[in-house]
């Protein structure tokens, strides 16, 4: 039925509204449109002139009051319980001296029922005269409806309030998209949710809560899911409620309906959460919340993989510092250690806990500059640092330089060495030389033999120093080429020894070979220079003269040769540099002995060549024992193949 009207109004209507008579023609389109708001209105609406007749009874009045439109225009509504009479006359005479008044108060149906409703009453103006009184009725329940829902989303978004900083606590990824998908649940009244990551084209369903585990990492194509149509439509949050039997969620029972929410990582689509639906049906709130829950699970999810990839690169740096090479140091804004690499604990033979705390224990560079320093355990270091700007540490990074140190002290020793084994000979042969060529006449026969005696013995010398230094760099590009065959050791003893005795008067020789020495696998050359060389050393080695004696003997597969000698010795820690290239240990005049540290480098790299090795120790009762081992002929056969 439409909503009714009186048309004896006392003053003419505003602009833009229009009564007409009971029944009448509308007198346009605005009285259409106030006649449309009226019949659709929610709420009953009657409008009262100041003797309280009533003028507009709508559709709404006639269903809460129970009063035809008909019956009611032009008369008193009797819909105010007689003991309220007063306070509503009171009301009345307050609304048309102020403002409007809202009441929550008790109203009469037809059949006598009380009412409980809530009643918004405002002064009805025509002009600047106050014609009358609107007052709009609705069921107070309804206020309490409105309230309850009210306090139900001020507990969800309390609650989500503490979901999403319980969500934003954890920072494994897998743990905050299975604390997500659970809370969904409690949020929306969902039956069951889960998270899908958009991987690429594809999406990939890594969490699920009330749905079978048989699910979780299960792929799909992007473009056919709701994932798409949801980012097709540039909103945030979609319903579906059609074509949901071929989803991987139809494994819910009952399923009928999907609610869509895109989590957003730096502002990209990272991900969907599905909330789904099999017993209840979502409303706008469901809607809102599952919004809201989603843009969370986005900063949540950002907070984690930021996480994650924090950890894995404090890892890397981690793994870098551990098993760097380099010693490296940390030092705070003060210059004290905070952290200290194991290789820095190998290389100043200083354990992490005696350095954290306190200052490196060697000095800092300055500008960038590199500097050089000898530990006290004889290593050098090269120490580099630098600034980190952020957090005002240094980080410094030293490594063991003592063998480039060791080499380069090496060759400017070698320079030098061999510089004065060089000069001495060649300014005899050039002495001599100039001396024939200019008094060749003058000079007897005996003397230009001597003289050219003195220049070859010289040139000799110069040959061999040559040989040597040949064979030191063949041996230190490891290309000393050796045969292994089988060879008669005591020969080739015999033969280095042979004629010793008259090279110095102040020197006895003694040679001892078992009976039977077995033959040996080797190059015979080889032991010859070898053997030569220990010879040479053992008579230069002992100035004042002494017993150099010569044994030999088979020891296990091997056979032993051990040249022993009363000279000046050499101390325990150079007993194996002194196998080293251009090292010369110091002992007393380190000149008066000569040569470029070449001799036991070579040594010791032709005997490694055939198999065996040479070492160094002392002599009992004072001077040096070197030691020679040979492999025996019988322990391989003699057909090894060259080297």
């Amino acid at each position: 039925m439409p909503a009714a009207y009186r048309t004896d109004l006392p003053t003419h209507p505003p602009r833009h509204v229009h009564y007409g008579g009971v029944g009448d023609e509308w007198a346009g389109s605005d009285d259409e449109i106030a006649r449309a708001v009226l019949a659709g209105a929610p709420n009953a609406v009657v409008a009262l002139d100041r003797d309280q007749t009533v003028l507009v009874w709508n559709e709404a009045a006639e269903r809460m009051f129970g009063w035809t439109a008909e019956e009611m225009l032009g008369r008193r509504a009797p819909i105010v319980p007689a003991e309220l009479g007063a306070e509503h006359n009171a009301v009345l005479e307050r609304v048309r001296t102020g403002a409007p008044v809202s009441l929550r108060t008790k109203r009469l149906h037809r059949d006598g029922v009380t009412l409980d409703v809530r009643v918004d009453i405002s002064a009805l103006r025509l002009g600047s005269a106050v014609a009358g009184y609107v007052c709009v009725h609705h069921p107070a329940q309804a206020d309490e409806m409105a309230r309850n829902r009210m306090a139900r989303r001020a507990r969800l978004v309390r609650r989500l309030t503490d979901v999403v900083g319980d969500i934003n606590s954890e920072l494994e990824l897998s743990a905050v998209l299975d604390r997500i998908s659970a809370s969904l649940t409690e949020l929306t009244g969902a039956d069951a949710g889960g998270f899908v990551l958009i991987e690429g084209d594809r999406l990939r369903l890594v969490s699920t809560y009330q749905l079978p585990e048989a699910i979780r990492g299960t792929t799909t194509e992007l473009r056919t899911s709701l994932v798409d149509k949801l980012l097709r439509t540039g909103k945030t949050v979609m319903l579906e409620s059609n074509g949901l039997d071929d989803l991987v969620w139809a494994r819910l029972k009952g399923l009928h309906t999907i609610a869509l929410g895109l989590a957003a990582v730096g502002g990209r689509p990272y991900g969907a959460l599905y909330a789904l639906f099999s017993r209840s049906t979502p409303g706008h709130l469901e809607l809102e919340l599952l919004e809201l829950l989603a843009g969370h699970a986005g900063i949540a999810v950002g907070n984690a993989v930021a996480y994650q990839e924090a950890v894995r690169q404090r890892a890397h740096e981690r793994a870098v510092f551990d098993a760097s090479a380099d010693g490296i140091a940390v030092l705070d804004h003060v210059g004290r250690v905070v952290r200290w690499n194991p290789a820095a604990a190998g290389l100043t033979a200083l354990p992490a806990d005696s350095v954290i705390g306190g200052p490196p224990p060697f000095p800092l560079p300055q500008d960038g500059e590199k500097v050089t320093f000898q530990m006290e355990n004889g290593r050098w270091l090269d120490v580099v640092s630098a600034q980190i700007e952020e957090t005002g540490e240094v980080v410094v990074d030293f490594r063991d330089v003592t063998s480039a140190k060791e080499l380069e002290e090496a060759k400017d020793l070698f320079l030098a060495t061999t510089s004065h084994e060089l000069r001495t000979p060649i300014t005899i042969v050039r002495g001599f030389a100039s001396t024939l060529d200019s008094r060749w006449d003058k000079m007897g026969d005996p003397e230009r033999r001597a003289a050219v005696h003195t220049i070859a013995e010289r040139s000799r010398s110069l040959g061999e120093l040559m040989d040597h230094l040949l064979l030191g760099a063949r041996a230190g590009a490891d290309e000393l080429k050796v045969r292994i065959e089988e060879f008669d050791l005591t020969e080739r003893i015999q033969a280095a020894t042979l004629g010793l005795p008259a090279l110095s008067d102040r020197h006895r020789v003694e040679v001892t070979v078992s009976e039977g020495l077995p033959n040996v696998l080797g190059d015979a050359l080889a032991t010859d220079i070898v053997l030569g060389q220990l010879l040479e050393n053992a008579f230069k080695y002992s100035p004042k003269g002494g017993l150099i004696s010569v044994d030999a003997w088979p020891e296990d597969d091997n056979v032993v040769v051990v040249v022993d000698d009363e000279g000046v010795g050499i101390a325990p820690p150079d007993r194996e540099r002194i196998f080293e290239r251009f090292v010369q240990v110091d002992s007393g005049d380190r000149r008066r002995f000569g040569g470029v540290g070449l001799g036991l480098y070579i040594v010791r790299s032709l005997a490694r060549a055939q198999g065996g090795d040479v070492s160094a120790h002392p002599r009992p009762g004072g001077g040096t024992r070197m030691r020679l081992v040979l492999r025996c002929a019988s322990t391989i056969g003699s057909d090894t193949p060259m080297r």
